[in-house]
This record gives structure tokens, sequence and C-alpha cells, in this order.
């Protein structure tokens, strides 16, 4: 070969082991790429599908509001509140017949038992011991 042919082929060697080294840079560099882009698409296309079911979602129904307790249209079971009132803290059906001047007998003494289990402003903090509700 010619001596001025010689370094020419050389540094053509050189250039193309460089380019094939930047070529592979740039092949594993779009590889990485791909895969990414492959992960973002898939990630797009699970947000749409997500979208597109919530969309196709029934409304919500309302939740139910509480409606105000119904107090029995009867002056016993204001008297029962009434009582309560002035004297605070927990009562048992015997305690409440007496604050509200009844017999103690066990007919009188159960039916106000039964009167405070349907009072619903009322609650039982152990069996048969009733105080008024918190708001």
């Amino acid at each position: 070969m010619d001596a001025q042919v010689t370094p020419l082929l050389e540094r053509i060697d050189a250039r193309e082991r460089e380019l094939v080294g930047d070529a592979e840079q740039i092949r594993a560099q779009m590889d990485e790429l791909t895969a990414r882009l492959r992960e973002l698409d898939e990630e797009i296309g699970n947000l749409a599908v997500t979208r597109k079911t919530l969309l196709a979602l029934p409304p919500a129904a309302p939740e139910p509001t509480e409606e105000p307790p119904v107090l029995p249209n009867l002056p016993a079971y204001q008297q029962i509140l009434n009582a309560f009132a002035e004297t605070p803290g927990p009562k048992r059906a015997r305690d409440l017949c007496q604050v509200l001047d009844l017999p103690l007998t066990p007919k009188t003494i159960e039916s106000a038992r039964h009167k405070l289990k349907r009072l619903v402003s009322l609650t039982e903090t152990e069996p048969g011991l009733f105080a008024q509700r918190r708001p």
C-alpha cells in the first residue's frame, strides 16, 4: 500500500470505530426510551379506562338525612323529658317514678321502663339505666 494511503485508512478506521460506538450508545438509549414510552402509553391507557369506568358509574345516591326523633304525642312522654331536664343525670324507672310522684308499684315501674325504652332521645347506658343522648 502507498504510504500516503495508510494514514488515511487508519483515520478512516478510527472514525469508523468512533461512529460505531456512538451508534451503539444511541441504539441503547433508543431501547431505553422505547421501553419508557411503552410504560407511559400503558399508564395513559389505564387512566383512560379508569376515566371511562368512572363516567359510566350511576350517580351516587344522596346520603339519607337523619330526621329528628318523633316524640310520642302523649303528655306522659313530655313529663319524662321534663323530669330529665329538671333533674339531670341517668335514671332508672323507679327513680323516674319517684321524681314524677308516681306510686312505686311493679306495674307503674314497668310502665315507666317501657316508656323510657321508647324515647329515642334517651339512651340506655347500662341495663335499666337511662340518660339523655349527647348531641
